[in-house]
């Protein structure tokens, strides 16, 4: 009985961070299936040390963390031949949906960001994160973390205007 009692609280704890783990996946393997296996193996590590999670409150941020690491030690393991394009789902398209050529502008902007700027960006857009928590999961400072978010957003208002980046801002 116990143990039932605690996988439900788990399923329905974790269960609630699932959509977002998932963008957050698909924004970095750009690959509907990697984004599933990433969700998948996160959410297996997260129960394993389930019992060892002493702050609630910090369910989500201890999700992403656990995700991110998975995804940097798949990138350590397997160094990629070719860019991976996705299989179009739609599942990591910011609130641009009315504009499927400014949607597209953006795709390609993101993907041109060095890629622990993409992450900071994302964190914070897709996640919701604030600069501390997205430093601790980076394992960076937060200065750094506020530097790479203000450069990727000069980046991204250089290359596709300041109404676009407000609009992602606010997705």
């Amino acid at each position: 009985m116990r143990f039932e009692r605690r996988q439900a609280q788990f399923e329905h704890e974790a269960g609630r961070y699932f959509d977002d783990l998932y963008r957050f996946a698909y924004w970095l393997a750009r690959d509907r299936w990697r984004a599933e296996d990433l969700v998948q193996e996160t959410l297996a590590r997260a129960w394993r040390n389930w019992a060892a999670l002493r702050d609630a409150g910090a369910l989500k941020a201890w999700l992403f963390t656990i995700l991110h690491r998975e995804f940097a030690r798949g990138v350590a393991r397997v160094e990629p031949t070719e860019e991976l394009d996705g299989d179009g789902d739609g599942a990591w398209e910011p609130a641009l949906d009315a504009d499927p050529a400014r949607g597209l502008d953006l795709r390609t902007a993101l993907r041109a960001l060095p890629d622990a700027s993409r992450e900071a960006l994302l964190l914070q857009v897709l996640g919701g994160f604030s600069c501390s928590e997205i430093a601790t999961m980076l394992e960076s400072s937060e200065g750094a973390v506020m530097t790479r978010l203000t450069r990727s957003r000069q980046i991204l208002r250089r290359t596709l205007g300041a109404d676009v980046v407000k609009e992602f801002r606010q997705s």
